[in-house]
């Protein structure tokens, strides 16, 4: 591939990369706290696309009619607040009940979820793809082009990461958060609301995960479908293991790294038909040779 090739791909990739980082720091965050791997995340990822949809198709805050960059601010708010509250809504109705039972019954249950919320996509919207109807100007910065939207996507994902850093490490939910992850029990001993961290947690991740939707579908213009976080949450998944499940940093780094890998091989004219498929190799070899992920660290646990 010449420079110019490799440049264009780069930047494909750091924003494919930023919106696998968003939604897999939800997936790394309710594992850190309850062990568990929340499958429906990336059908909350979709709902957050289907509420940018209804938005610019009913033209809500004159963001069509009017190009309003406030309503548009708005709009990707209200696609956090409903993915929140749908988080909240799952956690409350399918992972609580189940929140002592065996790991299978509750891994059973969360791809259950997400199969749920698909078909109820499918029976209020129908499977055909629907696309806001947004264009953005594209950019010409040396051979690379680049438009508005991806920069505005770029920056707000790397905005919001850094947002929940500093909430984690600043901010007292943040050390609930970090002492609940370490031990429970002794957190609860202490005082420590588990409960209230646990929903907090369940919230944030959806939120972020809502943006991420809205997002792509706003300002890349990707076609929304029942099925549109399925492959988008599957490469997230993989991006928080690949980082070390548990560790937000390493979510973030492990959706860069899996967004430029790939964005690298479809540009190959070879390798591009294996694109989709880098990510499940590279879940294989990580799951091989570093199973705790990049800046993961082993736990040794008591049985």
């Amino acid at each position: 591939m010449e420079l110019s090739t490799i440049a264009q791909q780069l930047v494909n990739g750091i924003q494919s990369g930023a919106i696998y980082a968003l939604i897999a720091v939800g997936y790394t965050m309710v594992y850190g706290i309850l062990r568990m791997i929340n499958f429906a995340h990336g059908e909350v990822y979709m709902v957050g696309a289907l509420v940018a949809w209804l938005g610019t198709s009913r033209d809500w805050y004159g963001v069509v009619s009017h190009s309003s960059t406030g309503g548009l601010v708005l709009l990707i708010a209200t696609a956090m607040l409903v993915c929140m509250t749908l988080g909240v809504l799952i956690e409350r109705l399918a992972y609580r009940p189940l929140r002592h039972a065996p790991r299978l019954i509750v891994l059973i249950t969360a791809i259950g979820m997400s199969f749920l919320l698909q078909n109820l996509a499918l029976i209020l919207f129908g499977a055909d793809p629907k696309t806001v109807p947004l264009t953005w100007r594209t950019v010409q910065l040396g051979g690379i082009s680049v438009s508005l939207g991806q920069l505005v996507l770029l920056i707000a994902s790397l905005s919001f990461m850094a947002g929940l850093q500093l909430l984690v490490k600043r901010t007292q939910f943040g050390r609930a958060m970090r002492a609940v992850s370490e031990d429970f029990q002794a957190a609860a001993l202490m005082g420590v609301p588990y409960d209230r961290v646990i929903v907090g947690t369940f919230a944030i991740g959806a939120a972020l995960a809502g943006a991420g939707g809205a997002m792509t579908a706003i300002f890349v213009g990707a076609p929304v479908t029942p099925t549109f976080g399925f492959m988008p949450g599957v490469k997230a998944f993989v991006s928080a293991v690949l980082g070390g499940i548990g560790n937000i940093p390493g979510a973030v780094l492990g959706g860069l790294l899996l967004g430029v890998i790939e964005a690298l091989v479809g540009g190959h004219p070879t390798l591009s038909p294996f694109r989709d498929a880098i990510a499940f190799c590279l879940l294989i070899a990580v799951l091989l040779f570093r199973p705790a992920g990049l800046l993961g660290r082993a736990v040794q646990e008591k049985v």
